[in-house]
């Protein structure tokens, strides 16, 4: 399947086999996709929470109570589940520890190319502080890596549900995010779909290039 192909067939699952498991290959490539997803000067402003098991997925599923409950089932009845947080902050020390892994990975001819490096990203970091928007900085970053998530996701065959309906107050106590400099962005169920699922069944619905391109 070509990359042409993979965006055709990728779409919005509304209901999941709960008798198909994710094989543990596909999974370690999803996860590769998020990790390797890229952010504006690597800040890397991210974290991501994996459910892979029912009490996993009933914890994320605390979020979809109350107005979003109709997302419970897609949580629930999914092979694996992950949660998009965004950083509400990135402290010195953070910011210390993705300079040193990139120390570590080979990135720096030197201390003066190091250095560089510690005084663009601090930069701008900075920059969102004193702006006051550091976190819709890094939730922008966060919905980079959903798109790399639903990309993979497509390629490899695996069905996706990307979701902003969810209660972030719940989800929030659920897992002690704010204690932690996190903000949830988004939740994708992941597995494959059921039989009842009717959007497995609908064409696709794009608007024309022509409407959508324009030259420059």
């Amino acid at each position: 399947m070509d990359l042409s192909e993979s965006l055709q067939h990728r779409y919005t699952a509304k209901a999941y086999d709960t008798g198909r498991r994710l094989p543990d290959d596909i999974v370690a490539q999803l996860k590769a996709a998020l990790r390797f997803s890229p952010s504006s000067v690597n800040a890397q402003p991210w974290h991501f929470i994996l459910a892979d098991d029912e009490a996993g997925k009933a914890r994320v599923a605390r979020g979809a109570a109350g107005a979003f409950a109709y997302n419970a089932p897609k949580i629930l009845n999914a092979s694996h589940v992950v949660v998009l947080c965004a950083r509400t902050s990135l402290p010195a020390d953070y910011l210390q520890a993705v300079l040193d892994q990139e120390q570590a990975d080979g990135r720096f001819a030197g201390e003066e190319a190091r250095e560089g490096q510690r005084k663009t990203r601090g930069g701008y970091v900075t920059l969102h502080e004193e702006a006051g928007d550091l976190p819709v900085w890094t939730q922008k970053q966060a919905y980079i890596a959903l798109g790399f998530l639903l990309l993979a996701a497509g390629a490899l065959g695996v069905d996706a549900t990307p979701m902003e309906g969810f209660d972030a107050e719940a989800l929030d106590a659920a897992f002690g995010l704010s204690a932690k400099g996190l903000a949830p962005a988004v939740i994708v169920s992941l597995g494959y779909h059921a039989e009842t699922d009717f959007n497995a069944k609908l064409p696709k619905s794009r608007l024309t290039d022509d409407v959508l391109f324009s030259r420059a």
